[in-house]
C-alpha cells in the first residue's frame, strides 16, 4: 500500500480518530491536508507530522459551510497539484432525550455529520476524477447506524445516512474510477487507554477496546489502489462487539 506523494484530505483531523488517520497517512509518505475548525488542534497535528518528517498543511474548515469546503479543495490542489483521497471524518454528537432536543441542535448535527459528507465528496470528486488512476473516498459512519440506545436520534440519523450516501456515491462515481466506502467504528478510545477496565476490554471478541490506529489501518486498506475492487461497502471495525449476543439474566 503505497501512498507516497498522494494528497490526502482528512476532515476533523485535529484530534481523536481523525488525528490518528492523518498521522497514519503521513507515515506512509502522503501529503496530508489537516482540515479542522479549531486552529490550535489542527496546527498541532501538522506540527507532529512535520516533526516526524512528514508533509502536512492545515486548512481551517467549517465542514458545515459549502464555501469552506470549496476553499479546502482549492487549497489542497494548489499546494500539491492534485487530490487523491478524501476521508470524511468530522462529526459531533448530541445525546438528549427526544422531547428535549431542539431542532437547532438536530440541524447542527445533520449539517456537521451528513451534509458535510455530501459537500466534501462532491467537491473532492471534481479534482479526483482528473487523475488517470482515479482515487478514493472514505466516510466515517458508526455502528450506531445499525443499533441504538435511547436519546441518540440525531447522531443515529446522520450515521445511517452516511452509510446510504456511501453506496449511492459509489454508484455515481464509478465511471470516474473513484471508490467510495464507509467505515463504522465501534468503541474507539480516544482518551487515556490505560484507564479502561478489564470489563471494558472483555466486552469485545477481540478482547480489547479499539484505538484510532485501528480505524486508520482500515482507511489505508480501503484507499490503496490495489484494493479498488472494494467499493460501496460499510466496513464495521468494532472488535466484534455488534456480533455479540447479549441476554439479560
Amino acid at each position: 500500500m503505497c501512498f507516497t506523494k498522494k494528497t490526502v484530505i482528512v476532515t476533523g483531523a485535529g484530534k481523536g480518530i481523525g488525528k490518528g488517520i492523518a498521522l497514519a497517512y503521513a507515515k506512509k509518505g502522503a501529503n496530508v491536508i489537516v482540515a479542522e475548525m479549531e486552529e490550535r488542534e489542527g496546527t498541532k497535528t501538522v506540527q507532529i507530522i512535520k516533526e516526524q518528517g512528514g508533509e502536512a498543511l492545515f486548512v481551517q474548515t467549517d465542514v458545515r459551510r459549502e464555501r469552506d469546503i470549496i476553499s479546502l479543495m482549492q487549497a489542497a490542489n494548489q499546494a500539491y497539484g492534485r487530490i487523491d483521497i478524501l476521508i470524511n471524518n468530522a462529526g459531533i454528537s448530541v445525546f438528549k432525550p427526544l422531547f428535549e432536543l431542539p431542532i437547532e441542535e438536530w440541524d447542527d448535527v445533520i449539517q456537521t455529520n451528513l451534509r458535510s459528507v455530501f459537500l466534501g465528496s462532491r467537491e473532492a470528486a471534481k479534482y479526483i476524477r482528473q487523475n488517470e488512476e482515479g482515487g478514493a473516498i472514505v466516510n466515517i459512519a458508526s455502528t450506531r447506524a445499525m443499533m441504538s440506545e435511547p436519546n441518540s436520534e440525531a447522531y443515529a440519523a446522520t450515521k445511517g445516512g452516511i452509510v446510504a450516501l456511501t453506496h449511492a456515491l459509489a454508484a455515481s462515481l464509478s465511471n470516474d474510477r473513484i471508490t467510495v466506502n464507509a467505515i463504522s467504528p465501534g468503541w474507539i478510545e480516544t482518551g487515556d487507554y490505560s484507564k479502561l477496565s478489564s470489563m471494558d476490554h472483555e466486552q469485545h471478541f477481540s478482547k480489547r477496546v479499539g484505538k484510532p490506529e485501528d480505524i486508520a489501518q482500515a482507511c489505508l486498506y480501503l484507499t490503496a489502489r490495489e484494493n479498488d475492487f472494494v467499493t460501496g461497502i460499510n466496513l464495521v471495525v468494532d472488535g466484534g462487539m455488534t456480533r455479540k449476543m447479549i441476554y439479560e439474566e
